[in-house]
């Protein structure tokens, strides 16, 4: 998606809020707006989720499936929390069962149970977002947009948005975060967008260089780890470990070392294995901030914005297999593949 010299002004003869942006988010990638209150943040995202149009110049190739949670989700409507979800679903075009699988899936996962059938009007600003985030993930998003996601959140749920945003990009989707708690220090690798006096600027990320080398961790069948750790070689990233999720015989055991010691090229039989690659053998691994690598996840159904919002997207699916993870290094902020 770009933004092509785009200038937005609400007023004819009003102040320009944004000046001569122009900007580009490709597939795969996360980038952070930061600046202070009303420098135009939220204007930038609304426009990137098609809210707003520009005043001059135009926003291109916006993805198909946007998931946009504002700043302050639109409480006052007359419709308890299942009833507004599921309606949501249907605009985004899931079918009646669809539907209601995905609005229990992500009811149950961000701690919404028992909220299913309160009204909206009569929930918490932190249960309100819960509500914005559950409805911007019904259907899988190709460009998540959060507009502060952090604000009101306790902190179990917190811990819940940058998993969120992994998944998306690991899908192959898009984000776009706005934050001003300094919460996304934990994206590593993220693009950095400083917005004032009316203008966008690209900033280099000080916290992840690009080609920072970062762990990542996937589940593969036991069958394929083999195959999966002589890809990982292939691309020039370094095997760490291959563990086993269950306790394995000895036998097994051993031919996951001798997988690792790349003495072994057979796939490895017996228990799901996880494989971890990092910068270099025998070094400290660093927390996960790249894409996943190996098996990509399979599509799920999910759902959009509000009622009176364009439609949004939904969730990865679960790893390809069962069994352990595989852990690969790759530059920060860029899929291993």
């Amino acid at each position: 998606m770009r933004w092509e010299d785009v200038w937005l002004r609400y007023h004819r003869r009003g102040p320009w809020v944004l000046r001569e942006t122009s900007l580009r988010l490709d597939p795969g990638e996360a980038a952070v707006v930061l600046g202070r209150n009303g420098v135009g943040k939220s204007t930038l995202l609304q426009l990137a989720a098609g809210v707003l149009r520009p005043t001059r110049g135009r926003v291109v190739d916006r993805p198909q499936h946007v998931g946009w949670v504002p700043e302050r989700f639109p409480v006052d409507q007359p419709f308890t929390v299942r009833r507004y979800l599921t309606g949501m679903a249907r605009v985004a075009g899931l079918g009646g069962g669809e539907a209601d699988l995905a609005v229990d899936r992500w009811t149950e996962r961000l701690g919404l149970t028992r909220f299913r059938d309160v009204r909206l009007p009569e929930l918490s600003k932190g249960t309100a977002q819960k509500v914005g985030l559950a409805q911007a993930m019904l259907r899988r998003p190709d460009l998540l947009i959060l507009d502060e996601p952090w604000e009101g959140l306790d902190a179990a749920a917190r811990e819940l948005v940058p998993g969120l945003i992994g998944e998306v990009l690991t899908a192959g989707g898009s984000v776009l975060v706005s934050d001003h708690r300094g919460e996304t220090a934990r994206l590593p690798g993220a693009a950095r967008w400083a917005v004032a006096d009316s203008t966008v600027t690209a900033q280099a990320s000080a916290d992840t260089p690009a080609d920072a080398l970062v762990v990542v961790e996937v589940a593969v069948p036991a069958a394929r780890v083999a195959g999966t750790v002589a890809r990982l070689r292939a691309d020039g990233h370094h095997v760490l470990r291959v563990r086993s999720d269950a306790a394995p015989p000895a036998a097994p055991a051993g031919e996951l070392a001798a997988l690792v010691a790349g003495e072994l090229v057979a796939p490895v039989a017996g228990e799901p294995a996880t494989l971890v690659a990092g910068d270099a053998p025998g070094s400290a691994a660093r927390e996960p901030g790249a894409a996943a690598v190996g098996e990509p996840a399979a599509p799920v159904t999910g759902a959009p914005a509000a009622l009176v919002a364009p439609p949004v997207g939904g969730p990865p699916g679960p790893a390809a297999g069962a069994g352990g993870s595989v852990r690969a290094s790759g530059p920060a902020g860029r899929a291993s593949r």
